[in-house]
């Protein structure tokens, strides 16, 4: 008989393959945006005036938000800064996210096609805290396919 526990959320990677993006995996303290939703169109038959037909409408993919201490790497800005100027290399990339067992095994894994990020950002510095400055970086993208292990 074999178990099949719940995977821990704190086991996970993240691949990042783009141009000019030299880390390729990259770690990251979490990762948000692991989700889908599918409109539904509500739809009112001439005549029908006791119900409504629920149709199925456009899905929608929410950004992909990574957040990581900072480490004085600049990769992430420059790729952002890339898509702000008239000349930079606008490139897009592969995101992959990959759930991991206790044993650090890949399970599943989701890709984010077309990633492109659209927003960059560092916590705020405050003097009367001692915390770590969290860079964070958003990926706008065309859409996830999950798969089991590789």
């Amino acid at each position: 008989m074999s178990r099949n526990d719940p995977l821990p959320a704190f086991c996970f990677k993240v691949t990042i393959t783009a141009a000019g993006f030299t880390q390729g995996e990259a770690y990251f303290k979490s990762v948000g945006g692991l989700k889908f939703e599918t409109e539904v169109v509500e739809y009112r038959a001439g005549g029908v005036n006791d119900s409504t037909y629920k149709l199925v409408g456009a899905t929608k993919w929410p950004n992909l938000v990574l957040k990581r201490g900072y480490t004085g790497s600049n990769e992430l800005l420059q790729w952002r800064q890339a898509w702000l100027n008239p000349g930079g290399t606008k490139s897009r990339a592969s995101v992959v996210i990959a759930q991991l067992d206790t044993k650090f095994t890949e399970k599943f894994h989701w890709e984010f096609k077309d990633a492109w990020p659209c927003k960059w950002e560092i916590s705020d510095f405050d003097a009367s805290k001692n915390e770590v400055s969290i860079e964070t970086l958003e990926l706008a993208h065309h859409g996830m396919i999950q798969t089991s292990g590789r």
